[in-house]
């Protein structure tokens, strides 16, 4: 009740800053307008902890919106939200949506994130703000890491092109496919023994190694990270 008293004189102040003598307007009635609207904004500031809208439109349906819909229900038997929804918005000249959101601003009170989550372990600390937190990387990481994953693979393509076909061959079975193939099996396949493919791939390897330090030698070592 303090708080609308003071901001009731609030409304009076700009009402006797504003107030036109020569308008022929009784001063009381001017000042009770300005008194109703100071108190009026800050009910509609100070309901939620969420800044809602301050239209008119909006004002009009905060206050009112009780007794519109006590109004439009018929014998006392509540109408289908849709449909009491749309008759209240064409009412107060706001969209439905409008409406939805004010009648659950309105139907329930503003909780605490800091309040502790009782209902699903008494004995349980954890607050409501434990829940929200989210361990996916944020977004400007994400896109980060895709341009430097795209950009690593357009060098990578590029350094492949100094490897002749067996060593591209072996480099791509060891290296780049899903499952790695084992030095035996692609001995087998190539005619030739593990201890030769392991020779051809540790060359490949080396050969990548110079073709990217010579075109990025800044970003060799992160592509051979990865």
């Amino acid at each position: 009740m303090p708080d609308l008293i003071q901001e009731g004189h609030v409304g009076l102040l700009e009402a006797a800053a504003r107030f036109e003598p020569e308008r022929e307007v009784r001063f009381s009635t001017y000042a009770t307008w300005w008194i109703r609207a100071a108190i009026q904004d800050h009910i509609l500031r100070n309901w939620s902890i969420v800044r809602g809208g301050t239209s008119s439109a909006q004002k009009a349906l905060f206050f009112n919106l009780r007794r519109l819909r006590a109004r439009l229900s018929k014998n006392g038997e509540p109408m289908a939200p849709g449909v009491l929804h749309g008759k209240i918005a064409e009412a107060v000249g706001v969209s439905v949506n409008d409406v939805a959101l004010m009648d659950s601003r309105l139907s329930g009170p503003d909780m605490s994130l800091n309040a502790p989550m009782i209902d699903s372990d008494p004995n349980s600390s954890s607050e409501r703000v434990d829940f929200l937190v989210d361990g996916a990387p944020l977004p400007d990481e994400t896109v980060g890491d895709s341009i430097d994953t795209e950009r690593r693979v357009r060098w990578l393509r590029a350094a492949l092109s100094v490897l002749n076909e067996r060593e591209l061959k072996i480099v791509r079975a060891r290296r780049l496919a899903e499952s790695a193939v084992t030095l035996e099996a692609l001995g087998e396949k190539l005619g030739i023994s593990k201890e030769r493919v392991r020779q051809i791939e540790n060359r490949a390897l080396e050969k990548l190694r110079r073709a990217l330090v010579e075109r990025h030698p800044q970003e060799a070592m992160g592509v051979a990270a990865h």
